[in-house]
């Protein structure tokens, strides 16, 4: 969807900020830094020995709500307009700007559609902002297994027919959260899910923190929105060219109501909101509208020209291929997963490697690195990314030689992304009470197995909760923590960072 000509770089709200900013105005309001005229002048007294020479442009477009500017929780100007812009583009009846990023959109639909006690139907490896969100709810939560994909083994969303059988199970339900495409780029589209969950006179509320940027491309997948979601959250930051923390949810028909979620969204993002974040979201929506497919074809063809480039020379390395189901890609192209071909390196020491060599990756896991690759790449980025795999492939030569390495895969295959749960769980209640400490008892990991645990683990990334604070511990998810703490993954949550303890609640089960 494009606008008029003479309107397709038409930011407003960036413009409003810029116009103010080139009036020279005397700031006698917050901030504190006066439009960048103490930072300036500070400068000058000899207070630059942190490089503060880069936030000089920046500082004048970070003012308050003033009469011209706007206020974000109650726009009627410039936010007003750069958010009805954002919506034509998306086709969404409302979008709503976002400075605390999706986490702050997650947990805007969630209170938007629940009351305390009340139950929702939730895809079993969501973010742990979705947890934090049922949690301030204070909603009990089905979780539903996901479905495992072909190929690279990742978890996606649960089949539909699991779906279908806990609706049946929970007619009482208020919405159904679901979330992809996942970290990987692995997409699923919604559209039955939508036409299921709508036959039940319910909402569908999708994570589509990762899918900004799609439906603005051929060769990118449907945006939950156009499948017929009615509460959608993407990070703007993420692929496409906002700041930090920008983000948008979008609301689509009349299911959600409107004037709770504006509500709600008033009082869990801050009161005084980033405007340098809330402009970059107008013209990261400007950008694509005016630009369209073309913003994205560089980095589609470095992502293409990195896959080509290792799998004919049959390097060390492999990358991921693009699979389509039809017309449909089910997997963002702009986001390369490498490999070693052999096993040698984990994941987090492929990425180690590249990071020698200036390359900087997404993420890793136990044997992947993930490469996002963004809008408008340059040859010599390329460039340096194929120089880096190359160094990389001969690092893996030498070690193999050096170890007398004789091809045997020694990087286990990641089990479950969730818990060994049923396909759908009991109602488990969230709150911040949480589990008091006379009820916990730290156990060795080889002894967890058997007891509920007292924590959250969440690996991270990407983020997905491993284990669910009063849900039982079974031995292959004892085991994963334990492997995860050998190849030295991050756990949030966990007490023992080691992950060779566990918190667990004093009562056996019978799991």
């Amino acid at each position: 969807m494009r606008l008029e000509p003479e309107k397709e770089w038409y930011a407003p709200l960036y413009e409003t900020l810029s116009k103010h900013a080139q009036s020279q105005p005397v700031s006698l309001h917050v901030p504190g830094h006066r439009n960048g005229e103490s930072w300036r002048r500070g400068r000058q007294s000899g207070y630059d020995r942190y490089g503060l020479a880069h936030y000089e442009n920046l500082m004048p477009l970070d003012v308050t709500e003033l009469s011209h500017t706007d206020d974000l929780h109650a726009p009627e100007g410039v936010i007003a307009e750069a958010q009805q812009l954002a919506a034509k583009l998306y086709g969404s009846d409302h979008a709503f700007f976002l400075v605390g990023g999706s986490t702050a959109g997650n947990h805007g639909m969630i209170l938007a559609v629940c009351n305390p006690g009340d139950l929702i139907l939730v895809q079993r490896n969501v973010h742990k902002s979705v947890l934090n969100g049922l949690r301030l709810a204070g909603a009990r939560a089905v979780f539903m297994q996901p479905a495992r994909e072909e190929g690279e083994g990742t978890w996606t969303v649960p089949e539909l027919q699991s779906v279908k059988q806990a609706l049946e199970q929970y007619p009482q339900a208020k919405a159904v959260l679901l979330s992809t495409p996942n970290y990987y780029g692995r997409v699923v589209s919604m559209q039955a899910y939508a036409d299921l969950i709508h036959a039940y006179q319910i909402p569908l509320l999708v994570d589509e923190a990762h899918g900004a940027h799609y439906g603005f491309h051929p060769a990118f997948p449907q945006s939950a929105l156009a499948a017929g979601a009615d509460a959608v959250v993407q990070s703007t930051h993420k692929t496409l060219t906002a700041m930090t923390m920008g983000a948008m949810l979008h609301i689509k028909g009349e299911r959600i109501n409107l004037e709770r979620l504006k509500d709600v969204l008033a009082s869990i993002q801050s009161s005084s909101p980033s405007y340098p974040i809330m402009a970059s979201i107008d013209i990261a929506r400007a950008m694509v509208q005016s630009e369209g497919p073309n913003m994205f074809e560089s980095g589609l063809q470095a992502a293409h020209r990195l896959r080509m480039y290792l799998n004919q020379r049959s390097s060390r390395l492999v990358a991921s291929a693009i699979r389509e189901d039809g017309s449909t890609p089910l997997i963002d192209p702009l986001r390369v997963i490498l490999k070693d071909r052999e096993g040698a390196y984990s994941g987090y020491e492929l990425q180690k490697h590249l990071e020698q060599h200036g390359c900087w990756a997404e993420m890793a896991d136990e044997t992947r690195v993930l490469l996002l690759f963004g809008s408008y790449m340059s040859d010599s980025e390329l460039e340096r990314i194929l120089a880096a795999c190359d160094a990389v492939a001969e690092s893996l030569d030498r070690f193999i030689r050096t170890r007398g390495y004789e091809g045997k895969n020694t990087v286990a295959e990641p089990l479950s992304e969730a818990s060994t749960a049923g396909a759908i769980s009991e109602p488990i209640p969230f709150s911040f009470r949480g589990i008091s400490a006379d009820q916990a008892v730290t156990v060795n990991m080889n002894q967890a197995a058997g007891f509920r645990s007292a924590e959250t683990v969440i690996p991270y990334p990407p983020g997905i909760p491993l284990l669910y604070a009063g849900e039982a511990i079974s031995a292959s998810v004892a085991q994963e923590l334990r492997r995860l703490g050998e190849l030295g993954a991050k756990c949030q949550g966990a007490t023992d960072p080691t992950l060779q303890t566990i918190r667990v609640i004093q009562v056996e089960t019978n799991g």
